[in-house]
């Protein structure tokens, strides 16, 4: 992976190989946390992830994210400070995507 490339990049990258999701957004929050710990000036350390992959099926939250972060230890290691986790199968997230509130988890996103 390039230095070059944005962080955000690197992690669409590294979570499409590790989990070939449905559905895949990462955005940069870092701004939204100017000024809280972990943040640093030239940004790239706050981040909400979505992921939807088969690959989550029979896992519980906290393996999901533990393997997210597994995957993601190097984005750490080197200065990421922070992801806002939403992971779920596809079967899951059709049926959150077919209430009402979906308006809500897209605002987050």
């Amino acid at each position: 992976m390039s230095a070059m490339q944005s962080r955000a990049a690197r992690l669409e990258t590294v979570l499409r190989r590790a989990f070939s999701p449905a559905v895949l957004h990462v955005e940069d929050d870092s701004a939204r946390h100017a000024g809280h710990a972990g943040a640093r000036a030239e940004g790239e350390t706050h981040y909400t992830v979505l992921v939807v992959a088969e690959a989550f099926r029979g896992m519980n939250r906290v393996a999901r994210a533990r393997a997210v972060h597994q995957v993601l230890a190097t984005e750490f290691a080197d200065g990421m400070h922070a992801l806002s986790l939403t992971l779920r199968t596809p079967q899951e997230w059709a049926a959150v995507s077919s209430s009402p509130r979906l308006d809500d988890v897209v605002a987050i996103l």
